[in-house]
């Protein structure tokens, strides 16, 4: 059985339906004037292997788990949805969610906690008076469905055709039923920006907003990030973004932190590279010349001690992926 996860932590690995999607790489240069090649026209791998981690978390003792995501399970695979059921049972069950932290050079946990911290991070933002969320980039996001104070919240979700069209796609084949607060839109970015897109489609940009702008900036180019928080700053006064970045350090000292080479070597032999990152103590001063006011900056060690101190043997590995919550007063 445990040979079967081998494979499991290469972003585009083997497995069913997501990959049937790979179809070509493309150039960027509308949305973000991408300076690297990205797989936009196709369904990542690693989006499963993320909602792949929720359905981990979710299938906890509920005592110990720290958020419920019931659509996560939604987007696997039959060999990943046979694995979360194995992550469920005793004793088998910790030894193969060890495994997978081990194999993942720790992204099980620092994906799991990533996602309790940005959770939280959105409702301090809607508590702060937000009246509108953006998930750009939104994969296989549930946040829409799951958590209770978006119920009544207008939600936008953006992203490629392909994403979009196979997360509606799981959707329909399973008979869920989506909010109608939930707008699904889609952008090419061969053919449009997002300034032209937002206009087109009329997203107000009057009312107070949260971006939430997940596992992206790492594969952008300094130019595409620029423009990125051009577009971010003509939202009111009030609005907020939760993006998470890369250390700079691990794109400039491969053994600056555990893993990275590792990761480097994989993403290589993918067809994807690390692009760009901030060094934390640099990121205000970049904010600031957007308008822009930094709130908190946490990495994984720190957001994994938050939400899962007594898991001693999930502290460690990513402590180069970061998050940041930014707003605008």
């Amino acid at each position: 059985m445990i040979i079967y996860f081998l494979p499991i932590f290469s972003p585009y690995g083997t497995g069913e339906g997501v990959n049937k999607l790979r179809q070509k790489e493309i150039n960027d240069d509308k949305l973000y004037d991408y300076k690297i090649k990205m797989k936009a026209t196709a369904v990542s791998r690693t989006a499963q292997y993320i909602a792949f981690f929720r359905a981990i978390e979710t299938n906890q003792p509920t005592k110990k788990r720290l958020f419920d995501d019931e659509l996560a399970s939604e987007f696997l695979d039959i060999g990943l949805k046979l694995a979360v059921k194995i992550t469920a049972m005793p004793v088998i069950g910790n030894i193969i969610i060890n495994y997978i932290q081990k194999r993942g050079l720790g992204a099980l946990s620092a994906s799991i906690a990533r996602t309790k911290y940005i959770d939280d991070l959105l409702k301090k933002a809607i508590d702060g008076g937000a009246k509108q969320v953006i998930i750009l980039g939104a994969g296989f996001d549930t946040r829409a469905m799951r958590l209770p104070f978006l119920k009544d919240m207008p939600v936008i979700e953006i992203d490629h055709p392909n994403t979009s069209d196979y997360k509606l796609d799981i959707f329909k084949k399973s008979n869920i039923k989506s909010p109608s607060n939930i707008s699904y839109l889609q952008i090419d970015f061969n053919k449009q920006g997002l300034s032209e897109f937002s206009f087109q489609r009329n997203i107000n940009f009057s009312l107070p907003t949260v971006i939430i702008w997940e596992g992206v900036t790492s594969y952008l180019s300094s130019e595409a990030i620029d423009k990125s928080f051009e577009f971010f700053q003509k939202f009111a006064s009030g609005s907020s973004i939760i993006f998470t970045y890369l250390h700079r350090l691990a794109l400039d000292d491969s053994n600056a932190f555990k893993g990275v080479a590792q990761m480097k070597e994989l993403l290589k032999s993918k067809e994807e590279n690390w692009t760009f990152g901030f060094y934390p103590e640099q990121l205000p001063n970049y904010l600031q010349t957007y308008g822009l006011t930094l709130y908190e900056d946490n990495g994984a060690v720190e957001y994994r001690k938050m939400y899962m101190p007594e898991r001693k043997n999930l502290l460690n590995g990513f402590e180069f992926h970061r998050i940041a919550f930014v707003g605008k007063k």
